[in-house]
């Protein structure tokens, strides 16, 4: 998990509003910055299978939550896609 400044700031530079800790645009770059640090650990420990489970976990839900975006508000699908560098 991002230490708490950095999850801090990547909320803060993805919210909509000053309140706001949970849209979509803040879970996926959450779940980004989350897959990141992963795949560097899978590099590591290439036979950590549990992690490399929660990865897949985690690119799912990544994706879901991308799909849902793109449906509801296309713009900010690809304004994320374009900041995350994000490719579909």
């Amino acid at each position: 998990m991002p230490a708490t400044e950095e999850k801090s700031k990547i909320i803060k530079e993805h919210a909509t509003s000053k309140d706001d800790v949970g849209s979509a645009p803040v879970q996926i770059a959450l779940l980004t910055a989350r897959i990141t640090e992963l795949t560097v650990h899978l590099k590591r420990h290439p036979k950590d299978i549990h992690s490399e489970r929660g990865l897949e976990l985690l690119v799912g839900k990544r994706r879901r939550l991308l799909d849902y975006l793109a449906r509801t508000d296309e713009p900010a699908y690809q304004e994320l896609l374009k900041k995350l560098k994000l490719r579909k």
